[in-house]
């Protein structure tokens, strides 16, 4: 993230010139969607999703700020280390119960049946601050997130790459798009339960919650949770805690899977960033 000054890099997932949004006081509010402290729990640990603080994402776009508000980056984490590599331990499909396995079957073909995905989303950094944009996804491997003013902000995965880019000073930091998290979202195709390193999934009346894990020898371990409706399964929010314990959380809405975003919106300049992947 733009030099670890900023404490988090944000997406997200996510990641700089610091975004510094404050977002406008909205209308009525439509639908609640919990801010958690995310923690790990035991494998098979069927208990409840963690309770609501109050993150809010209405369906009109409009947001109304909580006190405390803060800076992010950006929706995924990309430390000053990668966050490499973890394929799902040896044993991982007898580790949960039928249920278990059953709810990670039903986000795994949500995950990999949208190709297209346009919406809205609202981020909290790991100080409290908040900041909202618009982002766009198109599989395999694109993305862009487009922080609204006064951030110069945008976030963009072209397939092999994901750039963090600052509009006002012309300036970007590069990664591999394998070692960020934005990869479980943007693959074709995605099984949770082989893929990756589940450590919790869980479920009451509101939220599925899946946890997963990455470990590096030199780095620690980062973990991502990710929160999706109890009924249709839709993606609700996700939240990364990178080595250091810091939080970034971003939830979406607004979403839309049938819009064609223009291809131009995934391009990146690599010019400005020739040579080696820096994040520097």
């Amino acid at each position: 993230m733009a030099g670890r000054s900023a404490a988090f890099v944000v997406m997200a997932v996510v990641c700089g010139a610091m975004v510094s949004g404050v977002l406008a006081s909205g209308a009525a509010l439509a639908e609640n969607v919990p801010l958690p402290t995310p923690a790990p729990q035991a494998k098979g640990d069927a208990a409840a999703a963690p309770a609501a603080s109050g993150l809010t994402a209405p369906a009109s776009g409009d947001v109304t700020p909580a006190a405390g508000e803060s800076k992010g980056f950006f929706p995924f984490s990309l430390p000053a280390l990668p966050f490499g590599h973890n394929k799902a331990p040896s044993g991982q499909e007898t580790a949960f119960d039928t249920k278990q396995r059953a709810l990670l079957d039903r986000v795994s073909l949500y995950l990999s049946n949208f190709q297209t995905m346009v919406g809205n989303f609202v981020q909290v950094g790991p100080d409290g601050d908040r900041t909202e944009g618009t982002f766009y996804i198109q599989k395999p491997g694109k993305v862009r997130f487009e922080y609204n003013p006064p951030s110069p902000i945008d976030v963009i995965a072209d397939g092999s790459s994901v750039v963090v880019r600052d509009r006002n000073l012309a300036t970007q930091q590069l990664w591999p798009l394998s070692q960020t998290p934005l990869r479980y979202l943007l693959a074709d195709h995605i099984d949770l339960l082989r893929d990756t390193n589940v450590v919790s999934v869980a479920a009451d009346d509101k939220f599925i919650t899946v946890v997963i894990e990455e470990k590096q020898v030199m780095v620690g371990t980062t973990r991502l949770m990710i929160m999706f409706d109890a009924k249709t399964a839709t993606l609700k929010q996700w939240t990364v805690t990178d080595p250091q314990g810091l939080d970034t959380t971003v939830a979406v809405y607004n979403l839309d899977s049938t819009q064609k975003p223009d291809p131009n919106l995934f391009v990146i300049n690599y010019q400005r960033n020739p040579g080696s992947f820096s994040n520097q």
